[in-house]
């Protein structure tokens, strides 16, 4: 009667006993030092572009959206201050993370997907060498370091965007808006919009490693792993999100 539970636990539970054994390796000997830099370059350098224009042009949308809405109560100045909130907390790290999932996770899922189906895993193991430690923990390190970065900068392109259209369209001087921007800002909203990128790379590394070391059925379970690797990790951006917020939010209520 249980029987179409078994499949999901069973794959919940490998998919921790992975993620034990990645962060474990963070302390053990060796690290890939060389894997990690590389890592760092292709998931941060290589997702920059794609990071600036969702994050120039989420900005100018959520300004030109919420100036409608603060022209009712003639608060138009106060578009910086939606902005930078708006981005800062949620915007930023979610869209941000989703876009590295989608780049970065199926890349992940197909690379050590190809390894797997080829054989080439299997001869890591037979070499004496830990896969686990090679391939999924240099991602996770590499993953962790450099979306904070890359969500950082989404968030100054987006007030930039914001900026534009504010200087632009809405007529707020340079001052005005940058000065709604700034002032807008506590350290809950900072630490929220860095802590939540940090989680969500290892969901994001986690699940594409997992997804790739479980591909079976040659090169079209290279595309089933890839497929289900972004689907979950941005599904899990999600989840975590509300449970990061709800965290942060209860602390301000109480």
């Amino acid at each position: 009667m249980l029987d179409f539970a078994k499949g999901p636990i069973l794959a919940i539970q490998e998919f921790f006993i992975l993620a034990g054994q990645a962060v474990r390796n963070v302390f053990r000997r060796p690290h890939y030092g060389a894997d990690i830099a590389l890592q760092m370059d292709t998931i941060g350098f290589g997702s920059l572009p794609i990071v600036i224009l969702t994050g120039f042009f989420s900005g100018a949308v959520m300004a030109l959206q919420m100036s409608r809405a603060l022209a009712q109560y003639g608060q138009v100045g106060r578009t910086g201050t939606v902005v930078s909130i708006t981005l800062v907390r949620e915007l930023g790290p979610v869209l941000t993370a989703l876009m590295v999932a989608g780049r970065n996770a199926s890349g992940m899922a197909s690379e050590i997907g190809s390894m797997k189906v080829t054989e080439q895993i299997d001869a890591m193991r037979a070499l004496g060498t830990d896969p686990i430690q090679k391939l999924v923990t240099p991602r996770m390190i590499a993953t962790a370091v450099v979306l904070p970065l890359l969500t950082i900068i989404a968030d100054f392109t987006g007030m930039f965007g914001g900026f534009i259209v504010a200087y632009y369209l809405l007529n707020l001087t340079p001052a005005q808006y940058w000065h709604t921007v700034w002032t807008a800002l506590e350290w809950n909203d900072v630490s929220q919009g860095l802590l939540k990128p940090f989680v969500f790379s290892f969901a994001i590394s986690l699940v594409g490693c997992y997804y790739g070391l479980q591909t079976t059925g040659g090169t079209q379970g290279v595309g089933r792993a890839t497929t289900q690797a972004v689907v979950v990790a941005s599904v899990l951006v999600f989840v975590l999100t509300f449970f990061i917020t709800k965290i942060f939010v209860g602390n301000v209520v109480s």
